[in-house]
């Protein structure tokens, strides 16, 4: 399936770039940062599948949807759940809630190949498209000259600078690595970990106390924004 994504988050745009990579079945044809750019290039081009942003400034996904010619599928990507009854409504194939974990995108991939033809579903997901999960308990970092073993167990929180990322461990130490904040994101969804700030991952088993706006580890207190609160909350059954 030819696909598009428009997003005018650059790391969002950068987490669904390389989701797409790793599924055989998806060529991304173009990115956007903003729906206004990708109205006349989707009424020129053929294409399959739109990852869509619903909330965008000036020109949101919905307005996109309207001005648009040609209706691909869509499957919408937001940070706020409150749009999910309209987005079905509006025809889309699925509606992902950032932080999107892989096996999430993986399902809406194979609901738009359904759709688009069904006799080849079950086909859409080859046997080579590899998920950002490892099934060991610990992962490599390069930190200066070597590589270091880091167990997930270990690891109490993970704050993002810029291209580098801090990991803070039980030893009260922490190691600097050169890896972009939304990649370790995808890889340690499924090991416990949660985003809850743009600029910080927490390992949930290590939380002490929840406050309304923040959650303490170790001795850190640690913000929760707005945009990750709901997600977060929800995943502890808050």
């Amino acid at each position: 399936m030819k696909c598009v994504i428009i997003d005018d988050e650059p790391l969002a745009v950068e987490l669904l770039e390389d989701f797409v990579r790793k599924v055989d079945s998806l060529e991304l044809v173009s990115t956007f940062n903003n729906a206004i750019d990708a109205v006349s290039f989707i009424n020129q081009n053929s294409i399959d599948l739109i990852f869509l942003d619903i909330q965008m400034p000036h020109f949101s996904g919905i307005d996109f949807l309207n001005t648009i010619e040609k209706k691909p599928l869509i499957i919408f990507t937001t940070a706020y759940s409150d749009y999910a009854v309209e987005g079905f409504n509006l025809g889309a194939v699925d509606y992902l809630v950032k932080p999107i974990p892989f096996h999430r995108f993986l399902k809406s991939v194979v609901r738009a190949q359904q759709v688009l033809n069904p006799a080849t579903a079950i086909q859409a997901i080859s046997e080579n498209t590899t998920a950002p999960e490892l099934e060991q308990d610990f992962m490599f970092v390069r930190a200066e000259y070597e590589n270091v073993k880091m167990n997930f167990s270990d690891i109490l929180f993970i704050e993002g600078l810029k291209d580098y990322v801090k990991i803070y461990t039980t030893d009260n130490k922490f190691t600097l690595t050169l890896i972009s904040l939304i990649k370790l994101e995808n890889l340690l969804f499924s090991k416990g970990f949660s985003r809850i700030h743009r600029s910080y991952i927490i390992n949930i088993k290590h939380v002490k106390s929840i406050q309304k706006n923040k959650v303490l580890i170790s001795d850190k207190r640690i913000p929760i924004s707005e945009s990750y609160k709901n997600a977060f909350f929800e995943r502890i059954n808050l």
